[in-house]
């Protein structure tokens, strides 16, 4: 249950990134994988900075996923000149 969890929230995630970053993805599956991997990244990246916890809300993790997919796309963007 905590794997479709993650997919419908990676999704959201990946999804908002996408939109405020004004990304071309490649589609649903591109996104879901970019919202669970910069769930990661982004979880990382606030724990780092003294921000987040191992128990948070699904907007919490909404929220983080966001934040580290719209690093991810920044930082693709730079390294690939896009």
């Amino acid at each position: 249950m905590e794997l479709l969890g993650a997919i419908i929230i990676g999704a959201a995630a990946g999804w908002l990134a996408g939109r405020i970053m004004k990304s071309k993805s490649e589609g649903v599956v591109w996104n879901i994988i970019l919202g669970i991997v910069g769930g990661f990244f982004g979880g990382w990246i606030l724990q780092f900075v003294g921000f987040g916890g191992e128990n948070s809300s699904w907007i919490a993790s909404i929220i983080t996923g966001t934040i580290g997919a719209s690093l991810l796309i920044f930082i693709n963007r730079k390294l690939f000149k896009r």
